[in-house]
């Protein structure tokens, strides 16, 4: 009943961990980006009998765009998928029949913050910067089985500059395989962070050596959120919170878009022990 005890002392501050969805914005050049179209708009056709009129939209981007969950079959290392399952036949008519987003479960536990760059004071980190395990030892904060782990580095800073905060020629800040390591042996359920691929990309690799995902996807069975904003919640000062997220359950994809939350209960601590 602890949920009900935090919102016992009072309106609770809910703070939106999600970037919003919109063509033009910052996306993996992997990945098919945002696009919106409206298929019908009101006056297209007549209103009905009670002057009522609809519309709609098509909605099409990639699973692994905007703010989103990464499924365990999104990684593979030498063929195997967490668990030693076989990637090549891991799929049947286009899906895949485990590790999907779908198989997922919602997250309503203990979440808690590394802010690296309060930590460094500084305003957020530097392209190619390493997030090291002593970076997250010195923070203090300490990662309980079950709970969800969310590093903020201060990158959605750039979020108005696509190039910049994709980082294709300098570089992104991130978790390093030590870090990731660290976490895994604390038994966090899942990893996120407000960059587009988590883990420090040093300049002009781009995506080719993920060594992170292998580490907490494909051998420790650990989901990862990416794209998260992460600049209010910094701003609050709260280290623990009460932490909501849910995946589409979209049947055998590698990724979905979630709209994470962060609840406060009203003071600075963000308590949710």
């Amino acid at each position: 009943m602890q949920l009900l005890e935090v919102l016992a002392k009072g309106e609770p501050t809910v703070i939106d961990l999600a970037q919003p969805l919109q063509a033009g914005m910052p996306c993996s050049p992997t990945h098919p980006g945002f696009h919106l179209a409206l298929t019908q708009r009101h006056g297209d056709g007549p209103p009905r009998p009670d002057g009522i009129t609809g519309s709609a939209e098509l909605i099409v981007l990639g699973g692994h765009v905007g703010t989103h969950m990464d499924a365990l079959c999104h990684v593979a290392a030498d063929g195997l998928m967490y668990g030693g399952i076989e990637a090549a036949t891991a799929v049947t008519g286009g899906r895949y029949r485990v590790h999907g987003i779908d198989q997922v479960p919602p997250m309503v536990c203990r979440g808690v913050l590394f802010d690296i760059p309060r930590l460094r004071r500084v305003a957020r980190l530097a392209p190619a910067e390493a997030v090291t395990e002593a970076d997250l030892v010195a923070t203090g904060v300490e990662p309980r089985p079950g709970d969800v782990a969310l590093i903020r580095t201060g990158w959605p800073q750039l979020w108005h500059d696509p190039c910049a905060y994709v980082g294709t020629g300098t570089g992104v800040p991130g978790l390093v395989p030590e870090g990731a390591n660290w976490l895994a042996e604390r038994g966090v359920r899942a990893v996120g962070g407000d960059t587009i691929a988590l883990e420090r990309i040093e300049a002009e690799t781009g995506h080719s050596m993920l060594p992170v995902h292998r580490i907490l996807l494909a051998e420790r069975g650990i989901n990862l959120i990416e794209v998260m904003n992460l600049e209010e919640l910094g701003a609050s000062g709260a280290t623990e919170f009460l932490f909501v997220c849910a995946p589409l359950p979209v049947v055998g994809a590698t990724g979905a878009p979630v709209r994470p939350l962060a609840v406060l209960d009203g003071g600075t601590d963000g308590d949710a022990s």
